[in-house]
């Protein structure tokens, strides 16, 4: 049996097929990908722009001798210019607080322990999250109330876990308990200096947050709260003064939700690579232009429908 297409089936193929087509076309161009993750670097690689220094004794961006500076696309705390270490613990803040969120951070350890440095402080720095401002810190605060993800790096003499958790003016659970330590080792495994660790944490407001050491989640705590023993009256110089610590006081026992990002600098010299986040709060409508399939948290204030 034979099939005869007059001149007008043709046409009517030819014009479903360019629809289809153009459709197609169209689609692709103008529709986003829902499920693209739209990584944000927090470190341009060219300068510190976007972020805020406190070091212990200074005043609000008084980079002490240059100790957070941008060489070769890295951001690096050198003490090159330091007699000793005297005390001035320091943290770099990116100028932005999140509270849904994944973060991605590249760093090695590098040279020699600043003389004056506490014996802890050996090989040790980290990343802050869930921090207070930098402008909130008391001119003589060592340390912000965060969630300290704390890297460590190993070497013949020494070794340690790293993407630890340190808790400064702060308490988490595990397991649904109250963990009262200061500090909580990781299930990582031991990492020489001078290597490039890739390390994430992701952060999902106060129920739950997780760290990653070159792909492994090697720790998870839950329910962050304001308390622990750095925040009271007692420990009042190490939060900044008695003002600062009757503020924290009064935050005691309630939930830690979100916060700045700092990286640490605590008298070994670091070197950060990448600095990167990926924002899990936004718009949660299908119907938006800027709709993401991965989000978290829903902001229906960030939703866009032209």
């Amino acid at each position: 049996m034979k099939y005869v297409i007059g001149f007008r089936g043709v046409l009517q193929f030819l014009t479903v097929l360019f629809g289809s087509l153009l459709f197609l076309a169209c689609s692709s161009e103008h529709s986003p990908d829902v499920s693209r993750e739209e990584w944000m670097p927090l470190f341009n690689g060219k300068d510190l722009a976007g972020w805020d220094v406190k070091i212990a004794g200074y005043d609000l961006n008084d980079n002490f001798a240059e100790t957070f500076r941008v060489e070769d696309s890295i951001m690096k705390v050198d003490y090159s210019r330091y007699e000793k270490f005297d005390g001035k613990f320091g943290h770099i803040y990116y100028n932005k607080p999140y509270s849904y969120y994944r973060i991605r951070i590249q760093y090695r350890f590098t040279g020699k322990q600043l003389a004056g440095g506490p014996d802890y402080a050996y090989l040790n720095s980290g990343v802050m999250l869930h921090s207070q401002s930098a402008a909130s810190l008391g001119k003589a605060q060592t340390f912000p109330v965060s969630l300290e993800m704390q890297f460590l790096a190993s070497n013949d003499s020494v070794k340690r876990t790293t993407g630890n958790l340190c808790t400064p003016g702060t308490e988490v659970h595990m397991d649904g308990k109250l963990v009262t330590d200061h500090c909580i080792n990781s299930s990582s495994e031991n990492y020489d200096e001078d290597r490039w660790i890739n390390a994430e944490a992701i952060v999902l407001g106060d129920s739950i947050v997780h760290h990653i050491i070159e792909g492994d989640t090697v720790l998870t705590y839950e329910n962050t709260l304001v308390g622990g023993g750095f925040v009271n009256t007692g420990m009042s110089w190490r939060v900044g003064g008695f003002a600062d610590s009757l503020q924290w006081m009064k935050k005691q026992s309630t939930p830690l939700k979100e916060g700045y990002i700092a990286l640490q600098a605590e008298s070994h010299p670091i070197e950060f690579r990448k600095v990167e986040l990926l924002d899990l709060k936004g718009c949660k409508d299908p119907k938006a232009v800027n709709y993401k399939s991965y989000y978290v948290k829903s902001d229906p204030s960030q939703c866009r429908y032209k």
